[in-house]
């Protein structure tokens, strides 16, 4: 079984796409979204498709404690991570492919793939950039043994979410690469080049790509070195 965790917060326009691409999987799964009191339709949607966890707690929750609630939730032997504006083109081959990743290689404790924009929405900047952080994941994981994965694609059992305890709860961002790196302390991390998904890209469209990667980069460096986020608040894009 695989369980697909889907942090949210206002995503009614995109979240349908997203869970009509994760019902076409004929495997046996779970769709789980894990809403931070999302204000528009976004619940009202995903219930057609997915169990739906709120979170209740007055303070805004971010991504890594949605995460974790879902993934603390959920039955499968394998979880899927992804952000809500993510498809998988061809879900069953793609999983087939995936699966039969992790059941080679019983050290094999996470996956990630190839990233791009969705083709009528990527900008040249867009291609270079996703060429560039797919090339550095798959010289991180395949080559250089260091987990390392953005949000919108990770695979991993389900022991070894487990094993880790979940992502850090403390990190506003970053928080990603930073659990990405300590499933890769537990066993071996794969970047799986032929397998490819799409999302959005609506935070570098928004924002810019040179705000953003300095933001990426900052959060980096600051998690890695001191173990905390240079961003005070990731805000919500949409």
């Amino acid at each position: 079984m695989i369980s697909f965790i889907i942090p949210t917060k206002n995503e009614e326009k995109i979240i349908e796409k997203t869970l009509l691409c994760l019902s076409e999987y004929i495997g046996e799964k779970e769709i789980i979204i894990s809403d931070g009191q999302s204000t528009d339709k976004t619940i009202l949607i995903a219930k057609k498709y997915a169990k739906i966890i709120e979170h209740k707690s007055a303070s805004g929750q971010k991504i890594s404690e949605g995460k974790n609630m879902g993934a603390r939730n959920s039955h499968g032997e394998y979880i899927v991570f992804l952000d809500a504006d993510v498809y998988i083109p061809n879900i069953n081959s793609f999983f087939q492919k995936a699966e039969s990743l992790f059941k080679s290689d019983k050290n094999l404790a996470g996956l990630t793939v190839s990233i791009r924009v969705f083709k009528n929405q990527e900008t040249f900047a867009d291609k270079m950039v996703f060429l560039i952080f797919n090339f550095y994941n798959l010289i991180l994981n395949n080559y250089f043994g260091i987990g390392a994965a953005t949000g919108e694609f990770q695979m991993i059992r389900k022991d070894v979410f487990q094993k880790t305890g979940g992502y850090n709860e403390n990190l506003v961002a970053s928080e990603d690469y930073e659990f990405f790196r300590r499933v890769g302390k537990i066993g071996k991390t794969y970047f799986a080049k032929d397998l490819l998904v799409y999302h959005t890209g609506r935070r570098a469209h928004k924002i810019g790509w040179p705000k953003l990667l300095t933001q990426w980069v900052l959060n980096g460096f600051f998690v890695l070195l001191i173990g905390k986020s240079y961003s005070k608040e990731w805000k919500v894009i949409r």
